[in-house]
């Protein structure tokens, strides 16, 4: 099959080589060529724009930050609409506004091709694995034309409904892993006032019935010298996932004060100059708040 992939970051150079591997042609794009080279070595075909993607592509693919990223690369002069063919299918990967994601899906409609929304919840740790997950919204009949592609990506695949549910989903599943994240560094520091060593509270965590997944892989990143160079998510690019959950949240008038306060640990990250971390540095504000040294 033909595919496209636009956004060739941290998470989409691990899915293009799933594709190639699953026996797909895929030609991609991304903002900075150089970023694409290894991926051109391995045997991806480029492509001068998102258009010409497209006009190569049964299906294209597309996960970049934001959803000012997506409308241009979908609706502008050189965008995936105006070059996908007819019954052509568009799945957008990235974390946005409900309500940006149906209304470039209802721009798809009116020229008689479909867009789901597919957010990956995972990292590139999950994906490496191959544990990570997909949710999906929109045209039921599309889904079922890629859900095999989509089982390439990640083997935990759900439709969730129409188009906007599966980024609604998505950012309700991030609003859950926030908070767990910046909760357990509020734990560790507190074990850590009391006398616990860090190490030692990390691992009682870890074995306890509190652990998860994102805890697994994430957790010792607070141990000294552990920190990653390059963050899975630093605080910047989560915060953006936080403020869309409140803004959702406001305009639906559902309570959100957990997410509330983990956004206010993101801040504090920013004022105290350790933002381009890995969000989990949130252990690192309890620290100093605490008055540990």
């Amino acid at each position: 099959m033909r595919l496209g992939f636009i956004g060739l970051g941290a998470m989409g150079a691990l899915i293009v080589p799933r594709l190639i591997a699953g026996g797909h042609s895929v030609t991609g794009w991304n903002r900075s060529k150089a970023r694409a080279e290894p991926l051109i070595m391995a045997g991806m075909q480029w492509a001068a724009s998102p258009r010409a993607v497209a006009e190569q592509s049964e299906i294209v693919f597309c996960i970049v930050t934001d959803g000012e990223a997506v409308r241009e690369v979908t609706l502008g002069r050189e965008g995936v609409q105006s070059g996908l063919g007819k019954g052509g299918i568009f799945i957008d990967m990235s974390t946005i506004a409900p309500s940006v994601s149906k209304s470039v899906a209802a721009e798809f409609e009116k020229s008689g091709k479909f867009m789901l929304d597919a957010p990956i919840s995972g990292s590139p740790v999950t994906l490496r694995e191959g544990s990570a997950s997909l949710m999906v919204a929109g045209d039921p009949a599309a889904f079922e034309r890629v859900r095999e592609l989509l089982l390439l990506i990640g083997p935990k695949v759900t439709y969730v409904g129409a188009n906007g549910l599966a980024v609604t989903m998505k950012l309700a599943v991030n609003l859950l892993l926030m908070v767990e994240v910046i909760t357990f560094g509020e734990a560790v520091a507190l074990a850590e006032k009391g006398g616990v060593a860090r190490e030692i509270a990390l691992d009682a965590i870890l074995k306890s019935v509190a652990a998860s997944p994102v805890l697994g892989y994430r957790g010792p990143f607070i141990l000294e010298g552990k920190m990653p160079k390059v963050p899975l998510a630093d605080v910047t690019l989560q915060q953006k996932d936080m403020l869309l959950v409140l803004e959702l949240a406001r305009k639906l008038g559902s309570p959100t004060p957990l997410a509330a306060a983990a956004n206010e640990m993101m801040n504090a990250c920013r004022g105290l100059g350790i933002d381009k971390n890995d969000f989990v540095i949130a252990h690192e504000v309890y620290r100093r708040l605490g008055g540990q040294k």
